[in-house]
């Protein structure tokens, strides 16, 4: 039998509002919002029209064409504001890092902070002082895969070029959270969301998708 394609979703977008995802004309995923990640869905490998609607309508958003190929694990996401809408299609690697490392990619998709810095602080460290592990990434930038040491870190957000300090105010200050050994995982920075009739937000939040984990 000829290995399937997978295939999910996240959506990126601040102000397109719920989304629906579709291959084709079949539906994959419905009422979307802005952090939300799917499961993996098996297809068959070939080409697909991947578009996002307005949830609940016909109203087609964004399309693009993109061929999945068999075996292999895709993340589309839908990013940039509703005026801008679209499609990202990425692979994702599927086999786990190698014991004691975690391999890690970050995907830049809030617009409105401009390029920033990324840092991975350690249980036992601080910001300040720290080395970034990705630096300037701009809005749309896909970062390729790094190999860093299994362990427990926080994901600190900076304009890009910010020397952090004790007052440094960051985009986002995250919680700590294991990444364990072997775990293959995507980053995926998003505009801060905003309550609704508030000004836009000026922080990023993100999404931590799991690729791939140790057998």
């Amino acid at each position: 039998m000829r290995p399937v394609a997978q295939l999910r979703f996240v959506d990126a977008s601040p102000d397109a509002g719920p989304l629906d995802a579709y291959q084709n004309s079949s539906g994959l995923a419905y009422n979307l919002t802005c952090g939300t990640l799917t499961s993996y869905v098996a297809m068959a490998p070939g080409s697909y029209a991947l578009s996002a609607n307005k949830s609940g309508t016909l109203q087609t958003l964004t399309e693009a064409t993109t061929r999945l190929e068999p075996g292999r694990q895709y993340t589309a996401i839908l990013g940039g504001g509703l005026a801008n809408l679209r499609p990202t299609v990425l692979q994702d690697l599927s086999a786990p890092a190698a014991p004691g490392e975690v391999s890690i990619r970050f995907v830049q998709q809030a617009a409105r902070v401009g390029p920033v810095d990324v840092y991975l602080v350690p249980a036992s460290g601080r910001l300040a002082g720290s080395e970034p592990i990705a630096v300037h990434l701009p809005f749309g930038l896909v970062a390729g895969y790094l190999t860093i040491p299994a362990g427990t870190y926080a994901i600190d957000v900076v304009p890009a070029g910010t020397v952090p300090t004790s007052t440094t105010v960051t985009l986002l200050s995250g919680p700590q959270q294991e990444f364990p050994s072997g775990a293959v995982r995507t980053v995926i920075l998003l505009d801060q969301q905003r309550p609704a009739g508030s000004q836009p937000a000026s922080g990023v939040s993100v999404v931590v998708t799991t690729d791939a984990d140790a057998q």
